[in-house]
């Protein structure tokens, strides 16, 4: 396939958009539906080269693609700002359609399952932020929060306002998280030092801490499961 060559003087089985339509968007390669997605390529290149292009910057990884940046994105040549907005739109989609996904059980019953409920929008993040899921006595999930967000490193929360926010909306117990954009799911000592902190005070305040996860695209840590809740 010469991908200089316009998609519309391709053949009809190199076009994405009538393959798509012909045998569905599964039949379709990454650099295809992202092709799609743009709609034209730029005056020397067609719609597939110049995804072709930017799925090489990312060594053909969709996770480091969904944390480029607008900036990143117009730096091809012919991603204006339609295309960047459009593929940013597809990408942020395909995160919320995951999310809903996990939000679906209503009801968790492990980190992991907490661990889905977060991973959409904090995985590909490039910053910290912190979050808080209130549950019922059920441990049905009442309400999603984001606390703080910070640098690539850090972030600080409020114990104070994870409580006030779980008494208003009437919270039997808590579940917190942040992701580390390094991809090292490992705690810090400031993220012992508020999980402990956030522990004693839920206790007495009758109010649980259930667990605190720490979130990459790759996996997580949780202090539950290491038996470490406790004892932070």
């Amino acid at each position: 396939m010469n991908f200089k060559s316009p998609i519309k003087d391709l053949s009809p089985d190199d076009r994405p958009r009538e393959k798509l339509l012909l045998n569905g968007v599964s039949h379709l390669s990454d650099s295809e539906i992202i092709a799609v997605i743009l709609g034209s390529g730029s005056r020397n290149e067609s719609a597939v080269g110049l995804a072709r292009a930017i799925l090489r910057h990312v060594q053909n990884d969709l996770i480091e693609l969904g944390r480029l940046t607008p900036a990143d994105l117009k730096r091809f040549n012919g991603m204006g700002e339609a295309k960047t907005a459009s593929l940013l739109a597809a990408l942020e989609l395909g995160r919320r359609r995951r999310g809903s996904e996990a939000r679906k059980k209503i009801r968790v019953t492990s980190s992991k399952e907490v661990y889905e409920h977060f991973v959409q929008s904090i995985g590909d993040l490039t910053h910290e932020e912190f979050w808080a899921m209130f549950l019922n006595r059920n441990n049905a999930i009442i309400h999603l929060q984001r606390l703080s967000e910070g640098g690539f490193s850090a972030t600080v929360v409020d114990p104070k306002r994870v409580f006030n926010m779980a008494l208003e909306h009437k919270a039997a117990s808590v579940i917190v998280a942040h992701n580390h954009p390094s991809g090292n799911p490992t705690p810090s000592t400031e993220d012992r030092r508020i999980t402990k902190k956030l522990f004693i005070a839920g206790r007495h305040l009758d109010l649980p801490i259930l667990d605190h996860l720490i979130i990459t695209n790759q996996g997580y840590f949780s202090f539950a499961d290491e038996g470490i809740l406790d004892a932070e």
